[in-house]
């Protein structure tokens, strides 16, 4: 496969962060962030938002709409769970258990790549009582299992179901068209073997401005089941889990290669990228951003924050967001 050329957001994103050790900037991150009105306009830009990202897991919600629209019939913490990129942890698994064998399916039926539990307790208990590698136990079991038992629901073939032209991920593609508002400029497949889409950034924050704003459909029962079960989006330990359970009405989804996305219940949507795809910067940078558009809950946003510059083993400095 032949390599696509470098997006402006990646060559010509700005410093969006110094990392600082007692003092001295020794490393800087470049990104992107934009913020987005109910209306979908740009009210706030650090870097041009109009090149294309992969949202890689922050897409997930999106795909949930697809889904709930094709006919899921999750609601509530499995709904959350299909939206997840979960921490692995024992009610998690049983969740997308739960989701399977309502659909009379059973773990033979995933395809997403097998993997040890994200949470290092888990795994750590995974390990220890002899379990492999599973489907099941990798971050995106939800996402896959509701997307088996959608196939249930629509008369659809379960076998394909990751192949970008089965009728599941031609509703996915759709659903991708009509939040983000456009164009899909590449589809790839993403860590966990699911096709996702190159959209916008500007896109993916209008997405998630429109779902966490929705007061009916699909957009609202995606929104609602995130919000009350925040904890089956992400872990006990996880920020987003944080983030969503701090600050009212908010829907979040954290992602791959440092891209993170968030809907705001008035409708106002903010999307993140660091360029290099490196995690540490992506939490303070959304911080800044929610704190400038006036998101005020310390608690939620300080676990953004939890990116210590360490020296033998003690604080010495930390990643400040700058420009913002």
């Amino acid at each position: 496969m032949s390599e696509q050329p470098l997006s402006d957001v990646l060559t010509a994103a700005p410093v969006v962060a110094h990392v600082v050790r007692n003092g001295f900037v020794e490393s800087v991150h470049h990104g992107t962030a934009v913020v987005t009105g109910p209306d979908g306009e740009v009210l706030l830009e650090v870097g041009d938002s109009s090149g294309p990202v992969l949202p890689r897991s922050s897409s997930k919600p999106i795909q949930a709409v697809a889904m709930v629209r094709s006919g899921l019939a999750t609601d509530g913490r499995l709904l959350a769970l299909g939206c997840s990129s979960h921490s692995g942890e024992d009610f998690h698994l049983a969740g997308a258990r739960e989701i399977l064998g309502g659909a009379g399916l059973t773990e033979m039926d995933l395809q997403n790549t097998p993997d040890y539990p994200l949470d290092e307790k888990a795994r750590i208990a995974w390990v220890a009582a002899g379990h492999p590698k599973q489907s099941i136990a990798q971050n995106c079991s939800g996402k896959h299992s509701s997307m088996l038992a959608t196939c249930v629901a629509a008369g659809w073939d379960t076998a394909t179901y990751r192949d970008p032209e089965h009728p599941l991920q031609q509703a996915i593609t759709q659903a991708v068209l009509d939040l983000t508002g456009g164009p899909v400029s590449a589809v790839a497949i993403d860590g966990c073997g699911a096709p996702i889409h190159a959209v916008p950034l500007v896109g993916l924050a209008r997405a998630f401005g429109r779902i966490a704003g929705a007061t009916d459909g699909p957009e609202a029962k995606v929104a609602r089941a995130i919000c009350e079960y925040p904890e089956y989006l992400g872990g006990t330990d996880r920020d987003v889990t944080k983030l969503i359970a701090g600050v009212p009405g908010l829907v979040a989804k954290d992602g791959a290669e440092s891209v993170y996305a968030v809907g705001l219940a008035d409708g106002r949507g903010v999307a993140v990228k660091i360029a290099d795809g490196g995690a540490r910067a992506r939490g303070p940078l959304l911080a800044a951003v929610l704190r400038r558009i006036g998101v005020d809950q310390e608690e939620a946003l300080a676990a953004l924050e939890q990116e210590p510059v360490l020296g033998h083993g003690q604080p010495v400095g930390a990643v400040v967001p700058v420009g913002v």
